[in-house]
């Protein structure tokens, strides 16, 4: 009788062990998606205050932001949280920040009194610099971020915080075919100098990548679904014969083949904007609710999958969406008000499948754990956990019975 109990506790450890397997396997949804992270801008008079957005980005289970200062009162409020911070210095800062000593008292004023407390991981020096119609600031970048790092050394900083800056595609001269890209003539210089002195401190290349403005100016020439991450015939680059099927990862792939063309080829690099607007105005092509939900949550889908890009497969890199909340206050067209997965009053302005804890309070042993998932995943996953869970409750049962039968 001893021996069939024993087995019986044995065979209960086993499927207690595929239980937990089981439901691991949705726990790491989790951990997969450590490469998104999301831009909260706050340029706008209607937002939610810094402590709401913690709330909301805790509950998705969206661990990095990526905000446009260093306002006091986001730096306070996301203390102790699991957020990982990156802070913009803005563009009209850079001359003076040429100084070491101003910038000492930038990082001394603006970053120390609130890291550690506040995960502050990456400083951006600016924010495209240099674009089609203004490249008067390009020439203090360099220089700025330099002087920025020594004051993170001399602060003890510098082994936490990275340093770098976010790039328009208009660095580059050419970018299709991928294997062509090479930055323009005029930025040459500085891309040196900046691919230097990101390689000499380990910092990735940032650009702010967006397939919309492209399929926006020619939208007869560029396949929509292409943009979009749908499935399409996609392109094949002549040189390589590297093939891709969206943009967005053409787009990466020709700054890498830029970086390499200057003699840099081992320098990572990340998105550190990528997105779609919900409205526009009448001619702004392809800006709609549909668009831009189909784009986010493709690119969700592939965070989830930690691809890398066709040139490199193995290596997956950091997105950050564009953006979290709609802004008010943005100048321009319709269209930049509009790149928001939320509402200012928090609601979704598109369902990209972000889950929150507050989603899931209909049930109770769910509404306690954020997740991120695909809605349409998130369902699938939930029916095959139920069916897994029926499956392996009857091999359960079926090994009870077997065993105590043979007891006998």
């Amino acid at each position: 009788m001893s021996n069939m109990f024993s087995r019986i506790a044995m065979t209960n450890s086993i499927v207690l062990l595929l239980f937990s397997l089981t439901f691991l396997e949705h726990g790491l949804l989790f951990q997969r998606v450590s490469s998104l992270g999301i831009n909260y801008g706050q340029v706008g008079d209607n937002l939610p205050p810094p402590d709401k957005v913690l709330q909301l980005l805790s509950s998705l289970h969206i661990n990095k932001t990526r905000i446009y200062d260093t306002n006091p009162r986001v730096l306070t409020s996301f203390a102790n949280s699991n957020i990982e911070l990156f802070v913009t210095v803005e563009n009209e800062m850079l001359p003076s920040l040429v100084d070491p000593q101003q910038a000492l008292q930038w990082v001394t004023t603006r970053i120390k009194p609130y890291f550690p407390a506040t995960k502050i991981v990456g400083i951006a020096v600016g924010n495209e610099l240099y674009t089609d119609d203004d490249s008067s600031l390009i020439g203090y970048l360099v220089p700025a971020m330099m002087s920025i790092h020594g004051a993170l050394v001399q602060t003890g900083l510098d082994k936490y915080i990275q340093v770098s800056t976010p790039n328009s595609l208009s660095v580059l001269q050419e970018s299709y075919p991928p294997s062509a890209g090479c930055f323009r003539p005029e930025v040459a210089g500085v891309m040196t100098q900046l691919l230097g002195f990101l390689r000499n401190t380990n910092s990735p290349f940032w650009i702010n990548a967006y397939p919309y403005f492209a399929y926006k100016d020619s939208p007869t020439k560029i396949p929509l679904d292409y943009v979009l991450f749908n499935p399409n015939p996609g392109m094949v680059d002549p040189y390589t014969k590297y093939h891709y099927d969206n943009m967005l990862y053409a787009q990466v792939d020709a700054v890498i083949f830029a970086m390499a063309r200057l003699g840099f080829k081992d320098i990572e690099v990340g998105v550190s904007e990528t997105g779609w607007p919900s409205k526009g105005d009448g001619d702004e092509v392809g800006a709609t609710v549909a668009n831009a939900a189909v784009y986010n949550k493709n690119i969700l889908r592939r965070q989830l999958q930690n691809e890398g890009t066709p040139l490199r497969p193995n290596l997956s890199f950091d997105v950050y969406l564009f953006a979290l909340f709609n802004e008010d206050l943005k100048p321009g067209p319709t269209s930049e008000r509009n790149y928001g997965l939320y509402q200012p009053d928090e609601t979704m302005t598109y369902n990209v499948g972000l889950l929150s804890s507050s989603s899931l309070t209909s049930t109770s042993t769910t509404s306690s754990t954020s997740i991120i998932s695909l809605t349409s995943s998130a369902s699938t996953a939930l029916k095959k956990g139920k069916q897994r869970l029926m499956y392996w409750t009857c091999v359960y049962l079926l090994a009870i019975h077997m065993l105590i039968r043979r007891s006998y």
